[in-house]
């Protein structure tokens, strides 16, 4: 293993490191434009331009190998003014429109350049003009080629990533522009990603152009739920808005690294899916389609489970929640109420899949849910409705699912023939929710701490974001509150608590692998 000197920092590191890669790992970062540690390096922005003892040019970083006993200074004189040569270049037919850019804020260009610019603008003639500004290439993204500087990053993406190979850099010189290939467009299930990666605003987002500020906006990690992938992501909300008053909403969805999962790259139906967040929620509760007071709403859930036998009380949970939430059903119904007809799998087609990150199953946490649920349960979903169509169930709770859209609504209109009450407790509205005696509003996975585990079997966090939407409460809290009421106190306090419990009482847990973080919370073991 080479042994180097990296601005007097000595590092050991194995053949083949590349200067920019030695100097992350000494924390000293090098600029970028082009480099990106998940596509092919190009070498073409020249931006990391470095001096190497005993080289007669300067080296670029993201492409020179470590050599044994190579001394490399990122701070030199000559490279800084390097650098600021290079900025002066890229920048030379830049627009500068800063003020109405979307990257302003997150763009390279104005971090670099306010790190090593070129003040004193040199320009003589007339900018260079591109022919596309603001232009739509695709479903979800908009190009700016007066903006671009270039880079490639997008080129190598949808060559070597995606391999669709929709864009390229078409004429030369200085007339050389980013744009689509003749006849395409940028239209794929990750087209998205070519906005992250992009160094500067020539690629923006259509859904996010305009909406806010980036420097209003907060951010906190969550897990995608759009699949059982379980893709590391942050929530982007708009920090303005007091996060107390409940008001706090969701701006965008960014991917979040993770070489384990989904390495820096999220699928554009998980990017957007942030919308379901605030569309068509459950609010408040309601008992026979008026609103009720919570206090309301669980004495009559708690009446109707204590007037009825055990064999005649069926809950169908689902693969949507946290373990958190599926191990307090586990606790209230499987454990304590000792409730038989307890499932989670409903007969549901598989949806799209391809061999990179999007998965059939469409729900976060079916891994996980095997594991609470399915070992112990007497009945599957299926057959449990069944029986309620038979008038062997008298209380049907059910977790979010819309059964007329799973099964039919002629099954679902023998269902409530027969069953005395039928609670449903979810997030979003349903047709399902026309035909319950009770409904219960829960919470999102934005708005609730907890964990799901992906396909994989690796355990992953999800943090709050904000505060429940109006009334709703977190799911485990919700059945907390019923098992209050039954005169059982569980001690169901805390989604941390639930998890500490869960691992010890649940022995296949203890085979997962965790996601290990340093911040407080509950995962423990990597």
């Amino acid at each position: 293993m080479p042994k180097l000197t990296i601005d007097g920092k000595e590092i050991e590191v194995p053949a083949g490191t590349t200067i920019i890669q030695a100097a992350e790992k000494l924390g000293i970062n090098i600029p970028r434009y082009c480099y990106h540690p998940a596509l092919p390096v190009s070498g073409n922005c020249r931006i990391c331009l470095v001096e190497v003892e005993k080289q007669p040019k300067l080296q670029i970083a993201c492409y020179t190998p470590v050599a044994e006993g190579m001394v490399v200074k990122t701070t030199s004189q000559k490279t800084l003014d390097t650098r600021k040569t290079v900025l002066e270049f890229l920048l030379v037919n830049h627009p500068v429109d800063c003020p109405v850019c979307d990257q302003a804020g997150e763009c390279k260009l104005q971090d670099y350049y306010m790190e090593h610019g070129q003040y004193n603008s040199r320009l003589v003639d007339v900018k260079v003009k591109k022919h596309k500004k603001a232009v739509s290439i695709g479903p979800t993204v908009m190009l700016d080629q007066e903006r671009c500087i270039l880079c490639t990053r997008c080129v190598r993406y949808t060559d070597s990533i995606t391999k669709t190979n929709e864009l390229g850099v078409f004429n030369r010189g200085d007339h050389s522009e980013l744009d689509v290939v003749p006849g395409m467009q940028l239209d794929n299930k990750y087209s998205g990603n070519v906005v992250d990666i992009c160094p500067v605003g020539a690629l923006t987002d259509k859904d996010f152009r305009f909406k806010c500020r980036v420097w209003y906006l907060g951010q906190t990690k969550s897990v995608c739920p759009g699949c059982s992938m379980g893709c590391n992501s942050e929530i982007h909300w708009d920090k303005q808005r007091p996060r107390v008053e409940k008001t706090a909403r969701v701006m965008r969805l960014k991917p979040r690294l993770n070489p384990e999962v989904n390495n820096y790259w999220l699928c554009d139906e998980g990017r957007y899916s942030y919308k379901s967040i605030d569309e068509n929620r459950v609010l408040y509760p309601q008992m026979n389609n008026e609103l009720v007071s919570w206090e309301k709403a669980i004495d009559a859930v708690a009446s109707a489970i204590k007037n009825s036998p055990a064999s005649k009380v069926g809950i169908i949970s689902s693969a949507q929640l946290t373990n958190e939430d599926l191990y307090a059903v586990r606790k209230l119904f499987k454990d304590t109420l000792k409730i038989s007809n307890v499932d989670f799998q409903v007969a549901q087609k598989p949806g799209y899949s391809d061999d990179f990150l999007i998965k059939a199953d469409k729900n976060p946490n079916t891994a996980g849910a095997k594991l609470i649920l399915q070992s112990l349960s007497g009945q599957d979903a299926t057959q449990i409705l069944e029986k309620a169509k038979r008038g062997e169930i008298e209380v049907l709770y059910v977790f979010g699912h819309d059964l007329i859209a799973l099964y039919g609504k002629p099954m679902v209109m023998e269902i409530v023939k027969h069953v005395k009450t039928i609670i449903w407790q979810g997030t979003t509205v349903n047709e399902t929710c026309s035909y319950a005696h009770i409904i219960l509003p829960s919470a999102v996975y934005a708005e609730k701490d907890g964990t799901f585990t992906n396909v994989q079997k690796r355990v992953q966090r999800i943090w709050q974001a904000f505060l429940p939407l109006a009334e709703a409460k977190a799911d485990w809290n919700i059945l907390n509150m019923i098992a209050k009421k039954l005169g059982h106190d569980l001690k169901m306090e805390s989604s941390e608590g639930l998890f500490c419990e869960m691992t010890s009482a649940v022995p296949a847990f203890s085979e997962m692998t965790y996601e290990k973080i340093g911040e407080q919370g509950m995962i423990v073991k990597s």
